[in-house]
């Protein structure tokens, strides 16, 4: 069954409103270790899940161009910066399992 892709935002949305209690005030990193759950590259955002739940992940500008080739339901291993008050910030990934012509996203480049 197909949800309507306004679900889905429904859903992405009460995940980042969420966010703002994550994190302390400066930044820190955090690993993520996850199956890929949403990739939508129209908005920049990636959703995975962690031990504290589903967590929307912006991509920044260097990843953006590359979330498309990021295979839904493929296990990555990402690095976000935590941000007090809004979604992590992607910084890097190792995708573990799936296809993909990005394993290895280093902040910059893709391999």
């Amino acid at each position: 069954m197909t949800r309507p892709p306004i679900h889905r935002w429904s859903v992405l949305l009460a995940v980042v409103a969420c966010l703002s209690w994550a994190g302390s005030a400066s930044a820190e990193e955090k690993s993520i270790y996850s199956p890929i759950i949403l990739v939508d590259k129209d908005k920049g955002y990636i959703v995975v899940s962690s031990d504290s739940g589903v967590i929307g992940v912006e991509a920044s500008e260097a990843a953006k161009p590359h979330l498309e080739k990021l295979p839904v339901s493929g296990m990555i291993d990402i690095v976000v910066e935590i941000r007090p008050g809004n979604a992590p910030l992607l910084k890097s990934w190792k995708l573990a399992s799936g296809e993909s012509a990005c394993k290895v996203f280093d902040g910059k480049t893709c391999k």
